[in-house]
Order: C-alpha cells, then sequence, then structure tokens
C-alpha cells in the first residue's frame, strides 16, 4: 500500500488482496437522540468531522425527524451527506434493520411507512416494563422514558441506559444479555414492518436499501439465504460489510457474501453514544477493492458541501 496516506493505510490493513481503492471515510450507519442515541444530530455531525468523516448520513431507527438538522451541520462543516434511516423489519422470527440511504426525505409513502413502523412502540415499552417488574425491576418504563427525546421512539436502548445508571448492569451490553434479548424477563416480541415493503419505501423515493449489520442475526445458514434472496427480489442492492458490530472474521465472511450476491457494500460505526458504541464514528477498515461501495451507486444522490465550506 506504498504511497497511501497513513490513516488510509490503517483502514485498508486487513484486505488480503494487499490494495485499498475506496479511500473515501464514508460513515453511513449513526444515531442521534431524535431515535436512540444521546448525542443531537449537531453534535454527531461535529463529532463525524472531528474524526475525518467526509461522507456522512444519520440513520435514525424509523424517524428521519433529524435529517435537516443533521444536512445543515454536515455542510456547515464542510461534509458531504446522503440521506438515511433504519427501518425495523420483522423476518423469519428476528427484528432485521434495513438502513436507507440517498432517498427523498419528503417522500409521502416513505413518511407514512415509517411513522405506521413507529406505532406501537409505547404499548411494547409497558409490556417490557412489565417483564421486569416480574423479576424485582420496578419503575422500569418511567424509568426508560427519562432517556427518550422522542416518546413514540422509546426503544431497548433507553431500558438499557436506565438498568446500567439504577445498578443493575455495569453497562448496556449486559443489559442486553441478561434482560432484553428472546427468552430473558424484559424482551417482547414485536410485529415490524415486512421486508418488501421496507425496501419499497426507500427505493421507490429513490435510495438504496441495505441490510445492517448482518452478523447480528441468529439465523441458520438457510433463514440467512433466505433473507438475502428475498431482499434482491425486492430491490435491495446492498449489505453492511463495516460496522461497528462486526468482527474481523465477520467483515471477511460479508465481503465474501457481498461478492456472492452481486450487492454494494457499506461502511458505518452504528454510533449511538461516546459512552456506548463499540467503535468511533468514521474508523472502521476501508472496505476492500474488489466491492463496489454503495456510495458509489448513490453519486447523484450524495447532497455536496458548498464549496466555501469544503475549503
Amino acid at each position: 500500500m506504498k504511497g497511501l496516506p497513513r490513516a488510509a493505510t490503517a483502514r485498508c490493513g486487513w484486505i488480503a488482496e494487499n490494495r485499498c481503492v475506496h479511500l473515501i471515510n464514508a460513515d453511513l450507519h449513526s444515531h442521534s437522540n431524535v431515535s436512540d442515541g444521546t448525542l443531537l444530530p449537531e453534535d454527531i455531525a461535529a463529532r463525524a468531522h472531528a474524526q475525518g468523516v467526509a461522507l456522512w448520513a444519520l440513520t435514525d431507527h424509523d424517524e428521519i425527524g433529524g435529517i435537516q438538522r443533521a444536512r445543515q451541520a454536515a455542510h456547515s462543516l464542510g461534509m458531504d451527506y446522503l440521506t438515511g434511516t433504519e427501518i425495523s423489519v420483522s423476518f423469519a422470527g428476528e427484528t432485521v434493520h434495513i438502513v436507507g440511504l440517498g432517498f427523498d426525505d419528503n417522500d409521502t409513502q416513505l413518511r407514512a411507512g415509517l411513522a405506521a413502523t413507529r406505532a406501537g412502540r409505547l404499548q411494547r415499552a409497558e409490556r417490557m416494563a412489565d417483564g421486569l417488574a416480574k423479576v424485582g425491576i420496578a419503575g422500569a418504563f418511567e424509568g426508560a422514558l427519562r432517556y427518550v427525546g422522542n416518546p413514540d421512539l422509546i426503544s431497548r436502548t433507553h431500558f438499557a441506559r436506565f438498568l446500567v445508571d439504577a445498578g443493575v448492569c455495569p453497562d448496556t451490553h449486559s443489559v442486553f444479555r441478561r434482560y432484553l434479548t428472546p427468552g430473558h424477563p424484559g424482551y417482547v416480541q414485536h410485529e415490524w414492518a415486512r421486508l418488501g415493503d421496507a425496501v419499497r419505501w426507500v427505493t421507490q423515493a429513490g435510495g438504496v436499501a441495505v441490510i445492517a449489520h448482518p452478523a447480528r442475526y441468529r439465523f441458520s445458514p438457510t433463514a440467512e439465504y433466505a433473507l438475502f434472496t428475498e431482499f434482491i427480489a425486492h430491490g435491495g442492492r446492498a449489505v453492511e460489510v463495516m460496522t461497528g458490530s462486526h468482527s474481523h472474521g465477520e467483515q471477511v465472511k460479508y465481503a465474501e457474501t457481498a461478492r456472492e450476491f452481486g450487492l454494494l457494500a457499506s461502511r458505518g460505526s452504528d454510533f449511538h453514544s461516546p459512552e456506548e458504541s463499540r467503535v468511533e464514528l468514521g474508523s472502521l477498515p476501508d472496505l476492500p477493492g474488489t466491492l463496489q461501495p454503495v456510495w458509489e451507486a448513490l453519486q447523484h444522490r450524495i447532497e455536496r458541501a458548498p464549496a466555501a465550506a469544503a475549503a
């Protein structure tokens, strides 16, 4: 990798082909306090810029209410911007997340679909609190609400923050393992959007649908194959290869999956909070040179920073 900048060389270090083509520092998966992050959209933008991110997307869960603020902040700092969201989908008994990138954020069908997906979160949260109360954890619903910027988007993450601050668990990751995953007292199954609908909302609004952090889903090989084939059949075009929860081995696996299915590759930290996130914004390895980055297919949708800000 002779001749590459030092930071770029570090991002490319694991690539077996010993070459790195896609040197743009793109972070296309992050969350603000509009959903379950802890920072304002403007603060996420500033943090991304400080970490050298050149192309950024805010991808709040089932919500695009922070997009305008994120766009303005990104452009004021000289960063290029892509619209984004992360849609909750029910598939084969699992909750799967589909990131949408580069869509028209004024599209009425997309907005209606996201609003429908958000519906029911408060009722689910009340049932989660009931489950926690049965094992001696009282006041969880009211406690979780203290961490919520938008009550319509109350989530497991907000419960996790309450349980950490209440001293029940040392960190949010251990809360999920002990209380908020299937088979544990604070977990409540919820019916989210259908896969085909989520992909359609994004693609009909001019964007690209991406399977987020695929290694997180507890699918058998057969079910995972079904996810990818159905996703593609509905018009899905990309998969996250580099993301905060993927190990080195999982990065390699899903790079190969992208090649196998002919999918574009995405890169995003899934940043939520300085205290909780596994990786910093913009710090992931670069994509292998054998893959086509999703942003290359979205050049016409990238909202370029004004020249004065980028200078």
